[in-house]
């Protein structure tokens, strides 16, 4: 199923439709000022590694081009949130985008591999197997919805966070309302956990949590402290259960305009920005992890990995279904000894 078609039957093209032609509004003027400046959006604050990374790619086209392409890069959710802004990057509205993969995964589901949980060993293993043709493959699978997949960016492991107690085992989390990425296999590991899954916004986590809409979440070390959750929800337990990656992505529409050469210097520069994202993401890692634990955040690890990994089994069940999803898991896991 096409995104746009997807979109539209929640009932959000109407929506997404008014985004666009907004953005598309941002996109001209932009164009005024710098003949072909690509418009991209990023729900992270400007300081964040997923966003400099992508600095660093508008400065490599700049100086391999000689300023004739470059990158306009509006962040902190300035043009809407992940979903509507992934809507907007398939009409056309956007040229670039900056989006974790949940939102993909209704659509396509090869995009649910790397977000099976416990599936990477570790934050290397998930550089190995998405540096090698699997991650080309996933970008690929992306084309025929509209969009062209130009490289990972990390997001590290994510871990659980809450309001009320450590979590120490499945049975701690029992009842708690977490929330969740729009996405149906996050749901659906948080409820097999015993836990109450909540899809909604990043950017309405904050809230949620001090009006008790919420009782929890789970998200790396820099969107714990990015987003100032740590405020309000000090239980921050090391489950490492899911290392995925976030992903730049190309409205299929504007790289149809782009000649080959371009083509290539666009995904050359892409693929030239995550080394400078991995350097910048570990160091992120490490000053909030610091940042935190100064302020006083509890932290602890989980009792045992091997239950958690249990309980979350029958989602793999669930969601790797096809030939291609077995191939590729099997593949990655070839991969979690090698190096």
């Amino acid at each position: 199923m096409r995104i746009a078609e997807h979109f539209a039957r929640e009932g959000l093209s109407r929506r997404g439709i008014l985004l666009a032609g907004a953005a598309a509004g941002v996109l001209t003027a932009c164009g005024a000022r710098t003949g072909r400046a690509f418009l991209s959006s990023d729900t992270h604050p400007a300081d964040y590694p997923t966003v400099t990374a992508v600095d660093e790619m508008a400065r490599l086209l700049r100086e391999r081009t000689d300023g004739r392409l470059d990158i306009k890069t509006y962040a902190g959710g300035q043009l809407g949130s992940e979903r509507d802004t992934l809507e907007i990057t398939v009409f056309g509205g956007l040229d670039m985008n900056r989006v974790n993969l949940a939102p993909l995964n209704a659509i396509e589901p090869v995009t649910t591999i790397p977000a099976l949980p416990f599936l990477f060993r570790s934050n290397e293993h998930m550089r190995r197997a998405l540096d090698s043709s699997i991650g080309d493959e996933i970008l690929a699978s992306l084309t025929k919805h509209g969009l062209i997949g130009l490289c990972f960016y990390d997001s590290g492991d994510r871990n659980f966070y809450n309001t009320k107690r450590p979590i120490y085992t499945p049975a701690d989390m029992k009842g708690m309302k977490i929330r969740v990425p729009n996405s149906d296999l996050y749901v659906s590991m948080i409820k097999a956990l015993g836990a109450d899954a909540t899809p909604m916004s990043i950017a309405e986590v904050y809230q949620a949590l001090v009006q008790g809409v919420i009782d929890g979440a789970e998200n790396n070390w820099p969107s714990y402290e990015s987003g100032r959750h740590f405020e309000v929800a000090s239980y921050y337990s090391l489950s490492h259960h899911v290392i995925a990656p976030e992903v730049l992505v190309m409205s299929k529409r504007r790289w149809d305009k782009l000649d080959k050469a371009d083509q290539e210097r666009v995904r050359q520069a892409a693929k030239d920005s995550v080394p400078f994202m991995r350097a910048n993401w570990d160091a992120a890692v490490d000053a909030a992890r610091t940042k935190l634990l100064a302020a006083g955040v509890k932290v602890n690890e989980i009792a045992d990995p091997v239950a958690f990994a249990a309980a979350m089994r029958p989602v793999w069940d669930k969601y790797v279904v096809s030939d291609d999803q077995k191939r590729l898991v099997k593949q990655i896991e070839a991969m979690a000894e090698e190096g």
